[in-house]
């Protein structure tokens, strides 16, 4: 399994917008093969770090994600989002191979 994690810092005024923006998501990576899970994780002490989980069977269903036009598509409409401060956020990814569960 392969675990990719996308963590950004919000205002912590505007981590209830950017989960709302999550909780209605387009879903379209729900459909690409490999992918298996999505999660929103906020953390519990700083209110405004907010983490994009997703699982895929391989790295490679992961890439081929990343590298497909409907990817591409979402990340410039965040670019477009009306709030500039929200749209210039720049996410620190992690990935991450399972070894053992």
């Amino acid at each position: 399994m392969f675990i990719v994690h996308s963590t950004f810092p919000v205002p912590a005024e505007k981590a209830a917008e950017v989960i709302e923006i999550y909780k209605n998501r387009s879903r379209l990576v729900d459909k690409n093969p490999g992918f298996i899970r999505f999660l929103l994780l906020k953390t519990e002490k700083n209110k405004g770090e907010i983490t994009v989980h997703m699982e895929w069977e391989t790295k490679e269903d992961y890439l081929k994600w990343v590298r497909s036009t409907e990817f591409k598509d979402i990340h410039e409409l965040e670019k477009k989002y009306p709030d500039k401060e929200l749209a210039a956020i720049i996410p620190t990814v992690k990935q991450f191979l399972v070894v053992a569960e």
